[in-house]
């Protein structure tokens, strides 16, 4: 097995690409060993001195250092990543295998406008962010403002408000004339 690793614009997490399916069709982000519960791979890479986040992507797994370098932390996390595929352990435990939804917050009458704010996040914010070991998905709208929820390497990230404040906010803006503001929550 082969795991590909590649640098993210935030300096304190690693992006790692074991080459088979992480989670298809949903995220889950774990900023302490205590939630990694439902994640029997979550839950090792914790075990790992110095992990302090793990994010599970679609096919990919970021995960935050807290202490450490890069040079001492990743062999022990590639090593507990192919461990866990080699053993054939699910990545999820039981009845987390279900799809995990926050709330959402919006007034009914706003929900086309939500509509075309989600679908604009999907087909053009996740997947550029995704590629950089984050997602980003939707939280709330209310009053012309957008909460997002940033993930992986986004939260953090000392170019996340840029990407936020110049890139998502003036897409949201020029497609949605309702938004006038776009939040990290």
């Amino acid at each position: 097995m082969f795991i590909q690793t590649e640098a993210t614009p935030n300096p304190a997490t690693l992006k790692l690409i074991p080459g088979k399916p992480v989670l298809p069709g949903s995220t889950r982000e774990y900023r302490k060993a205590a939630d990694a519960l439902e994640s029997p791979l979550a839950e090792k890479l914790f075990s790992v001195s110095g992990v302090s986040g793990v994010f599970l992507g679609h096919d990919f797994i970021t995960v935050t250092k807290g202490i450490g370098e890069w040079q001492h932390l990743k062999p022990a996390i590639l090593g507990t990543i192919m461990d866990h595929y080699l053993s054939g352990a699910p990545v999820l435990a039981g009845e987390a295998q279900e799809e995990q939804q926050g709330e959402e917050f919006f007034a009914d009458e706003h929900s086309d406008t939500v509509k075309v704010i989600k679908d604009l996040l999907d087909s053009r914010v996740r997947p550029a962010v995704a590629q950089d070991g984050g997602d980003i998905t939707f939280k709330g709208f209310k009053e012309g403002i957008v909460y997002l929820n940033m993930k992986g390497s986004c939260a953090g990230c000392p170019s996340s408000t840029a990407t936020l404040k110049n890139g998502i906010e003036n897409l949201l803006k020029h497609f949605v004339p309702d938004v006038s503001e776009v939040r990290a929550v």
